[in-house]
């Protein structure tokens, strides 16, 4: 059985001593989900230590929401996958569609992130997904196929025990739109289908695909229903602890 997760992404959002704040509450009322459930919190780089404290012990598990394509060395700014392991942390978020997007993040790039978030002992939760443009063109498929397959078909089937995917409809996330929950399952069996392909039907049907777009309380229990859904990545609702463990308490 594939594990089912809930991510909250918290974005360049709360001051230390308000993600302090709300790691506490999260953690609080963690004791309500189910316990095949995972909880998993993604802070700015400069809460992971803070953040890591509150979480120790409980359920809920730490993310960084990027790292650097380098090891180490003079890269004023970027942040190492050994330093976010040393914080406490165990995730990274990569390839976020606003690092795509702002930051012009390629597939190469982050195939090389990924591989050093895994050799320093991170999990990965990968993002993929199409763009306004690219849905209205019906190339929808084609582009989550190609950038699943540009990452992805980098790494082994064992480092897929490492991997999530995570499933972003870029045309949904900031702006009130929600893809229905037959488009968002369409699109998970999509890359469930390419990685059955390269890595075999057992490593797909292993592979934990969250939805990562406008997930609410509200549409949450809907689309987490859908047999190629296995969760959510989730953004604005994850700044209040109710609204993300409602989330969680969908399944």
């Amino acid at each position: 059985m594939r594990k089912k997760i809930v991510a909250g992404n918290w974005k360049m959002n709360t001051t230390v001593a308000e993600g302090v704040e709300l790691a506490k509450a999260v953690v609080a009322k963690s004791a309500e989900v189910p316990a095949g459930v995972g909880l998993i919190v993604a802070t700015p780089f400069t809460h992971l230590v803070s953040v890591a404290e509150v979480v120790k012990g409980s359920r809920v598990e730490l993310s960084a929401q990027n790292c650097a394509d380098k090891e180490k060395g003079a890269y004023t700014g970027e942040v190492s996958v050994n330093m976010i392991k040393s914080t406490g942390a165990t995730w990274t978020i990569l390839g976020h569609s606003e690092r795509r997007q702002y930051y012009g993040e390629t597939d190469e790039k982050l195939v090389e992130k990924t591989r050093l978030a895994l050799a320093a002992g991170l999990k990965v939760i990968l993002c993929v997904g199409e763009n306004l443009e690219e849905r209205e063109a019906g190339k929808h498929f084609e582009v989550v196929k190609n950038q699943t397959e540009a990452v992805l078909f980098n790494f082994t089937a064992e480092d897929m025990k490492n991997i999530v995917v995570a499933y972003e409809p870029v045309w949904a996330i900031g702006t009130g739109k929600t893809a229905t929950a037959d488009q968002a399952e369409e699109i998970h069996a999509c890359i469930r289908k390419v990685l059955a392909g390269k890595f075999g039907e057992q490593v797909a049907e292993d592979t934990t695909i969250l939805y990562g777009g406008s997930c609410k309380p509200s549409n949450a229990k809907e689309l987490f229903a859908q047999p190629d859904i296995d969760g959510g990545l989730i953004g604005g609702a994850a700044l209040k602890a109710d609204d993300f463990i409602g989330i969680a308490l969908s399944f």
